[in-house]
Formats: structure tokens, C-alpha cells, sequence
């Protein structure tokens, strides 16, 4: 079982991830970005716009700058859903993915450095 960490560790933990990531000279993503990133990633597809506004309770052009924003990254990709042509689905992409494991891995060694 992992070790429990306190509120000022969590906290400590999410600002050197942070500001780790600011200073890697990627692109930064807003917190509703990291979200549907994350979202899209963790949680099994499929994923449409519709969708993620729901989950995260803001309106589809809201998603839809978000991902407008990352498909320029190359973080995310958009396709129409030929089942549905009303419904956008969201892909994802090695790019994205590679990101995703830079993420965790900036995580877990940051995690490590925490005295516990």
C-alpha cells in the first residue's frame, strides 16, 4: 500500500510537479485542459465532446477550445463518429501519450523526493 501523505505534501507535491512542468519549456495547459488530457487518457474511450462536457460540467465550446488548443499540440485528435455524425469523438496520439508518461514520471520522481 502506498505511503499516506499529508495535505501540506500533497500540496508541496502538486506545486513541484508544477512548476516543473512551467519551467520544461513545453507548452503549458490550463488546469481544464490537464483535465480532459487526463480524462482521455485514463479512462477507456470512447470520448466525445458531448461527453467531457458533461463530466466536467462546462458547455461543448468550452471543450471545443480546449481541444482546439491541444490538437495544435498534438496532444489530442478529432474525428467525426461515423456511427453518430452529430458526435465528435477524441483520440489520442503518441504525442499525447508520450506527454501522459512524462507527466507520471515527473510524479513519481517528485513523489520520491518528498520526506515522508
Amino acid at each position: 500500500m502506498p505511503a499516506e501523505i499529508r495535505p501540506s505534501q500533497a500540496l508541496q507535491l502538486w506545486h513541484d510537479v508544477t512548476f516543473d512542468l512551467v519551467r520544461d519549456g513545453r507548452a503549458d495547459l490550463s488546469a481544464r485542459q490537464m483535465a480532459i488530457l487526463l480524462t482521455v487518457y485514463l479512462e477507456p474511450p470512447p470520448h466525445t465532446v458531448r461527453g467531457l462536457a458533461g463530466r466536467l460540467g462546462v458547455t461543448k465550446p468550452v471543450v471545443t477550445r480546449a481541444l482546439d488548443t491541444m490538437g495544435r499540440l498534438g496532444l489530442l485528435s478529432r474525428r467525426r463518429d461515423e456511427a453518430d455524425r452529430r458526435n465528435v469523438l477524441i483520440q489520442r496520439t503518441l504525442e499525447g501519450a508520450l506527454a501522459i508518461e512524462h507527466l507520471g514520471d515527473a510524479i513519481v520522481a517528485r513523489y520520491r523526493e518528498l520526506p515522508l
